[in-house]
């Protein structure tokens, strides 16, 4: 006679995705915010750090008598004219790096030679320039090569093909593409939000102006969701299974970004980003349709109560 175990109930298992995915309130959020950046994005106390190897102020009103700054040094703006007699650029900065060495600078020299002093706005800025995108660009097509040569020979786990039983993984993908047409819609159409934000970072998304908002926000649940992939995915799969999904996942994460990043400029990635919204909550609307029984025995699942097909033990 079999052994008969209390069989487990249909576990919500995306209830979690709906708590950590509070887009509407974001959205609401943002729409009674400030749509507009301010006329600057700095303000008078900035601090700023010498990106140039050499900055010269000028010290007026005394005309022809400059002070030298380095790389590295530290500044505050310490006062802002107009200069409408100048041809070249009527706003005129003050910065100060120490009692004695305080001068002059055109604004559009100032936003070339320095920039924040701050942690994130110093990311921002050796992200945007260095390789290190590039590199990983191509890392990720020869990771999708090789996986898709694989895949032709054995079936393994990988998202949007094989699939793990989980809407994460997918979820990080979509995420990774709003937070590109995001970030790429600042940068083609409002230049000077991201301005804002880069001299005035901030980890809220409900401190800042909407667009960057939506992008901080963007990047938080990015992370919450990569918790949950990488607690579905090694309950799910065998640790060297796992690795090799999540390097199948790393590169769509990375495709996604380059694309939208790209496509965004051109209209065409809204298009696309609405595409991969409808087919995700597809998917999500097909697993919670779906519910299953958990195998009171082995913990297997099951599509119904009776016979587990992997133990035996009866489920009751």
């Amino acid at each position: 006679m079999k052994n008969e175990v209390p069989c487990r109930p249909p576990r919500a298992r995306w209830s979690r995705c709906l708590r950590i995915f509070p887009l509407p309130c974001l959205i609401l959020h943002f729409l009674l915010s400030a749509c507009t950046a301010p006329d600057r994005p700095y303000g008078l106390g900035t601090n700023l750090t010498v990106l140039a190897d050499t900055v010269s102020l000028e010290c007026l009103p005394v005309k022809g008598s400059y002070v030298g700054l380095h790389r590295d040094d530290q500044v505050v703006v310490a006062e802002v004219a107009i200069q409408p007699a100048d041809s070249i650029d009527t706003t005129w900065v003050k910065l100060a790096h120490s009692q004695e060495v305080q001068g002059w600078i055109r604004e559009g020299d100032l936003m070339r030679s320095f920039m924040p002093d701050d942690v994130i706005s110093q990311g921002i800025y050796l992200f945007s320039r260095t390789y290190l995108a590039g590199f990983i660009f191509i890392l990720a097509v020869c990771a999708a090569v090789w996986l898709f040569r694989l895949l032709r020979h054995r079936q393994m786990r990988t998202v949007f093909l094989n699939d793990i039983d989980s809407i994460y993984p997918l979820l990080l993908c979509l995420l990774t593409g709003f937070c590109a047409t995001t970030y790429a819609t600042m940068q083609a159409f409002a230049p000077e939000v991201w301005t804002y934000y880069y001299f005035n970072p901030t980890l809220s998304p409900f401190h800042t102006l909407p667009l960057p908002g939506l992008f901080v926000g963007g990047l938080w649940l990015f992370a919450i969701v990569l918790l949950a992939v990488l607690d579905d995915l090694f309950r799910l799969l065998a640790p060297a299974a796992a690795l090799t999904y999540l390097l199948g996942l790393a590169a769509c994460c990375i495709f996604c970004y380059f694309f939208f990043l790209l496509a965004t400029p051109l209209y065409i990635g809204y298009g696309f980003l609405l595409a991969l919204a409808v087919f995700f909550f597809h998917r999500l609307r097909i697993a919670l349709r779906a519910p299953y029984y958990r195998c009171g025995n082995c913990g297997e699942k099951l599509r119904k109560k009776g016979i587990c097909p992997h133990c035996g033990a009866m489920n009751v």
